[in-house]
This record gives C-alpha cells, structure tokens and sequence, in this order.
C-alpha cells in the first residue's frame, strides 16, 4: 500500500476505531452520563466518515469568482454537498446529546442514581 493509500484509507479506520471504543463503551457502561458520553464517540465516527467521503486530494473549494480565476480551469473541486452534511451532523449530534443529557437529569431526579439497573421506577 502506497502513502497516498493508507492517507486515503485513514479516515475510515479511525472511524472504524471510534465507532468501535464507542460500541464497547455502550455495551459496558454502567453509569448514564457515560453511555451518552459513548453514544457521542459512535456519532462521531459519522465525522471521520465523512470526511472520508468527501476527501479529494489537491481539491479545491467550490468558490468561484470569475474575475479571480480561482479555482484554474480542469482543477478538481470538493463537493460541497458532504461539508453540508457534517454541519448538520454536528448540529443533529449536539442536539441529541443534549437532549439526551436531559433524560439523564430526569432520570437521576426521579431514581437518585446514574445507574441504569437501579432505575427501577422507570421499568414498564
């Protein structure tokens, strides 16, 4: 494997890693506010996927001006359509962390633990 290879396979085995540490810490979490903490480390390998999908190499940003000249003509140019889903996967994530975060709040106020098999006024 080349260096221009591995650069290119590099995103997606740290999204791997990172999905994978955020699994297991799903799977062994014993406290609330770690397992929203490891839900967060599996969405962000949603970042390093991206990432790894828009990534073109001597790519330009798709900012054209006609009197600048910039980007030359025939340059390859990145798509702007996977930036545009990172900011919403930041704001997607953001937002479900918090409101997770909240649960977590209600959870504890309610059980007066972090536990979750000690949360037993929130069993069906």
């Amino acid at each position: 494997m080349t260096l221009a290879g591995a650069a290119g396979a590099l995103p997606w085995a740290a999204a791997a890693w990172l999905l994978l540490c955020g699994v297991w810490g799903v799977a062994t979490s014993k406290n609330l506010v770690h397992l929203v903490v490891c839900l967060s480390v599996v969405q962000s390998s949603t970042y390093l996927v991206l990432l790894g999908v828009g990534w073109r190499r001597g790519g330009a940003a798709p900012l054209t001006l006609p009197s600048d000249g910039y980007p030359p003509p025939g340059a390859p140019l990145v798509d702007p359509i996977v930036q545009a889903l990172m900011l919403t996967d930041v704001v997607v994530g953001a937002t479900v962390t918090a409101l997770l975060l909240a649960l977590v709040v209600k959870a504890h106020a309610a059980a007066h633990s972090l536990h979750p098999d000690r949360l037993t006024r929130l069993r069906g």
